[in-house]
């Protein structure tokens, strides 16, 4: 699994030059390797958005990549640095859980922490992780490196306490896990747990009720619209505006879904 693609998740925006002296890193370690971004648009220090963005990524990618994710507001701190083998691929990142719903599901096979420092750029600063010890070991491992040199073995790794959708007497209540640059706020309810179903409705704080159709352009402009999203979960739009904005909506939002019934708004505003 020698591929030479990194990849990049972080919560550094583009403003500054983070992002571009972890590519430099990484490039004077494998000169013509592949770095892609992910996203670096992650909101700061919110480690349940970058897992989302990870956990809706990684699989696209060809195997042998390695995939970093630097969303860490314990840098510095006692937290650890860790590396994972999957079946086709590795993760690279701070042990804050921020990984932990990728390994779930891409049949993690292990787990290490980060312990061979000889990897790391001296000095290593105890603020910037993800060009000091992150970067370098990805290309490493990038590079043909051997993954089990890299630290001891660990089972405790932290695991994202994520909280799945319940099953209610007419659906399911979940939650919004994660709201894209557009607007649209997505959901932890799979698609196909309310697929082949006639009139699913969708169900916000306070009572409004929504048509959960198949695309965009379902409703009018303006107007609010369930999807079964491309990231594999439900997700709630406007079409043509912001749903997360015009709904009140954020990560944690509560959300219901049910078959049948009428539904009472349309409009976002209403």
């Amino acid at each position: 699994m020698n591929a030479r693609l990194i990849t990049l998740t972080t919560d550094f925006g583009q403003e500054d030059w983070f992002v571009g002296v972890m590519k430099g890193v990484i490039l004077t370690r494998i000169p013509g390797a592949t770095i892609v971004d992910v996203s670096h648009g992650i909101p700061p220090g919110d480690v349940r958005s970058g897992a989302f963005a990870l956990r809706a990524a990684y699989r696209y990618f060809p195997p042998g990549a390695v995939h970093v994710v630097v969303v860490d507001p314990g840098v510095g701190s006692s937290r650890r640095a860790i590396a994972a083998q999957a079946q086709d691929c590795f993760f690279v990142a701070p042990d804050n859980g921020v990984i932990s719903p990728a390994l779930a599901q891409a049949g993690t096979t292990s787990v290490r922490q980060i312990t061979r420092t000889s990897l790391f750029l001296q000095p290593t600063s105890r603020t910037f992780h993800g060009r000091d010890v992150f970067a370098p070991v990805a290309a490493f491992l990038a590079d043909g490196g051997a993954f089990d040199t890299l630290g001891p073995e660990i089972a405790d790794y932290v695991r994202l306490p994520l909280p799945g959708p319940v099953r209610t007497e007419h659906g399911w209540e979940g939650e919004v896990e994660y709201c894209d640059r557009f607007g649209n706020a997505i959901t932890n309810i799979p698609n196909e747990w309310i697929a082949g179903a006639n009139g699913w409705q969708l169900e916000l704080a306070g009572g409004s009720r929504y048509a959960i159709g198949g695309c965009y352009s379902d409703v009018g402009e303006g107007e609010v619209v369930g999807v079964p999203g491309s990231s594999g979960f439900l997700e709630i739009a406007v079409r043509n505006g912001n749903a997360a904005r015009v709904l009140g909506l954020s990560v944690g939002s509560i959300v219901r879904v049910f078959a049948g019934g009428e539904t009472v708004n349309r409009h976002g505003g209403d």
